[in-house]
């Protein structure tokens, strides 16, 4: 009889839902993601406060959805800010210049390699992150590059070898022949 008591409580509280939980862990989350929805407006900073990482995730994710236009844009803009300080222009476009076009990946790493020191410790770790990835698709970038010339060498030594082949094939018909 115990144990049909409690299996009937523990089925009465699972299938209760949410309302039985502490107010505290509710608003917790509802603050949590509160705070995470204004932050998507927010201009990153190197501010300390609640929206330093996700504005750089978003400016991130911008950067990585965005095209030539949208990145010329940010760094167009970023030399009109007086408000920021050097490393966080110089920070701001190398997220932009990113997922640019492989050219710009150079200035990019440079950028993050440069700069990132001076950036809060809190976003360092992302902007390492950030730089490694970048490193990791110049890296793919360079062995695709290489990869294709040895296939055009490869290809131009089929190609000559073709055309040997064949002359030795006339050669050995003309004896044939005789």
């Amino acid at each position: 009889m115990k144990l049909r008591t409690l299996c009937v409580g523990v089925a009465v509280v699972w299938l209760g839902g949410c309302q039985y939980l502490p107010e505290q862990v509710m608003t917790g989350s509802e603050e949590e993601a509160t705070t995470a929805a204004s932050c998507q407006a927010v201009v990153p900073s190197f501010e300390e406060n609640a929206c330093l990482l996700p504005s750089w995730v978003s400016l991130g994710l911008s950067s990585q959805r965005g095209d030539a236009e949208w990145r010329r844009d940010t760094v167009t803009g970023l030399g009109t800010d007086p408000n920021r300080s050097e490393a966080e222009r110089q920070l701001i476009r190398a997220v932009a210049l990113s997922w640019g076009s492989e050219r710009e990946w150079a200035e990019a790493a440079e950028l993050y390699q440069t700069y990132t020191h001076a950036a809060p410790a809190g976003l360092q770790q992302l902007l390492l992150y950030w730089r490694n990835e970048l490193e990791g698709r110049r890296s793919l970038a360079r062995q695709n590059s290489r990869t294709r010339e040895q296939l055009a060498v490869l290809q131009r030594e089929k190609t000559e070898l073709s055309q040997k082949l064949e002359a030795l094939t006339t050669i050995e018909r003309n004896m044939n022949l005789r």
